[in-house]
């Protein structure tokens, strides 16, 4: 169980999770990172604007990252559904060669 103070943009509070501290360190330090990166590439001042627009970033990276998980696995359905295909046909083949030889 991993407990974690968050100090950022103005608001303070401490959050406990089942992950140890290390991970939420990481995880604190790449959502900082975020943050920075708003402040310092766009207008925003507003501490709950840059608060949501982070959200938003972080859910945009979640999306495009299940969106290429999902290519992956049916890249890899397809590739198992071809080889399957493929042994499955050589198989009849022989099985018609021994078939044909008996004859």
């Amino acid at each position: 169980m991993g407990r974690l103070q968050i100090d950022i943009l103005g608001t303070s509070f401490a959050v406990q999770a089942p992950e140890d501290d290390a991970y939420l360190k990481k995880l604190f330090s790449y959502y900082s990172e975020i943050i920075s990166t708003i402040k310092r590439t766009s207008k925003i001042k507003d501490n709950l604007e840059i608060s949501i627009m982070a959200g938003i970033t972080l859910v945009d990276e979640l999306y495009k990252e299940k969106q290429r998980n999902v290519s992956y696995a049916n890249a890899l359905n397809n590739t198992n559904d071809a080889e399957a295909n493929r042994i499955t046909a050589d198989m009849i083949k022989k099985i018609d060669k021994v078939l044909a030889d008996d004859e």
